[in-house]
């Protein structure tokens, strides 16, 4: 029997401070196709009545067919990705539909972020070698793609989440009052 060797707490090697530089590397595990070619003709959520119709190819030689295993299985996937025509950030922003107030960056959608990071929720509707076939994307084409996740309804859909200064009764339509 081997000795039980002790518990490394890694929070006490990692210490990332304020003030310290810390850099991250990622890399792109696919690409996005889109019908969507400039940032002004995709839709700011996209719309679920007329979904559009789009794919991610994920890049070879990587055992990506491997990973994609099951997730057919799944109706909805998260896909993290990379704002590659977003330049700068803003500390507010007008959200768009309507609104007359700047918001706060982080209480809104907006894509002008501190990183570029998006963050989209679509419909899966097929899986064919290395390509999902996808519905709902408000992506611009040739959008690198940074990693997928199955969309859990249990964990992803949250009852009773506060719409915070949006009305609720409405996706389109703003309140000018916090929450």
């Amino acid at each position: 029997m081997k000795p039980k060797k002790d518990a490394k707490n890694y929070t006490d090697i990692f210490q990332h401070k304020d003030d310290s530089p810390l850099s991250i590397e990622m890399k792109p595990i696919g690409v996005v196709y889109s019908p969507f070619k400039e940032r002004f003709t995709a839709p700011r959520q996209p719309d679920l009545s007329t979904p559009t119709k789009g794919s991610i190819e994920l890049n070879a030689g990587l055992n990506f067919e491997q990973a994609l295993a099951d997730l057919d299985s799944f109706t909805h996937i998260w896909v993290i990705y990379w704002m590659h025509l977003n330049q700068g950030w803003n500390p507010t922003v007008m959200p768009p539909r309507g609104s007359d107030i700047r918001r706060g960056l982080f209480s809104t959608r907006a894509p002008h972020r501190p990183n570029r990071i998006g963050l989209s929720v679509v419909t899966l509707t097929s899986i064919k070698k290395r390509t999902l076939f996808i519905e709902g994307l408000d992506m611009l084409d040739g959008t690198p793609v940074l990693d997928i996740k199955p969309y859990l309804p249990y964990a992803d859909s949250i009852e009773g989440a506060s719409h915070g200064w949006l009305d609720p009764n409405s996706p389109f339509t703003f309140s000018s009052t916090s929450k």
